[in-house]
């Protein structure tokens, strides 16, 4: 059996990964977590862009693990704050700040910016890297938006800008989309499947660890 790590800490976005990588489930590859190799520790991330992150912390876990590995970095971009937070989206406050601290940040932040001031953009770039080959690909998506001056009722844990962004194409809070509305606009989704063709593939032939 091939084995494939899934590199991230945060239990929705690693939800969202294995649960949309059916394709290469169904080839006899296995999907690991962190958690499942009990491994606590994260590089740190001193990349300029989604793009540069994302491929540190899939070669990082990579080379640590020998197992190729699949690894995002993404977050919000907001045109009135010259597209603040980006890469920053996870440390914005300082500190490993909770979910509704974000949140509360955020309306702050934004409460001095009108209706046609806040445009922002949700991206992510997700990358497959392969510690034998030194072979890697890379893809970037994005969803337009607003940021919205409360949260969505029933916000995803774990995705606290989500719970502020209101999707342009749906006029909806993207946590309040139907599900074929989110699969028809989810970036991340979109990034992986066109990601999974790419690795399938590879894996058979060069990347697979086997047990």
């Amino acid at each position: 059996m091939h084995l494939i790590l899934i590199a991230t800490h945060n239990p929705a976005k690693l939800k969202e990964l294995s649960g949309n990588l059916k394709n290469i489930i169904s080839r006899n590859i296995k999907l690991l977590s962190l958690k499942d190799l009990k491994i606590n520790d994260e590089p740190e991330e001193t990349g300029k862009d989604f793009a540069s992150n994302s491929f540190l912390k899939a070669k990082y876990y990579a080379e640590k693990t020998g197992l190729p590995t699949i690894a995002d970095d993404g977050g919000i971009e907001i045109d009135s704050l010259n597209g603040e937070p980006g890469v920053n989206s996870k440390r914005w406050l300082g500190f490993d700040a909770s979910d509704q601290q974000i949140i509360d940040y955020v309306v702050k932040k934004m409460s001095q910016f009108p209706k046609n001031r806040r445009a922002a953009h949700l991206r992510t770039c997700i990358t497959f890297y392969d510690p034998k080959t030194k072979n890697y690909f890379q893809e970037i998506e994005q969803v337009d938006g607003i940021i919205t001056d409360k949260a969505a009722r029933n916000f995803q844990p774990g995705f606290p800008y989500r719970a502020l962004f209101r999707v342009d194409k749906y006029q909806k809070y993207y946590d309040e989309l139907t599900e074929e509305e989110h699969a028809d606009i989810n970036h991340r989704i979109k990034a992986l499947k066109r990601l999974e063709k790419k690795i399938i593939h590879v894996i058979p032939a060069k990347a697979g660890i086997q047990t």
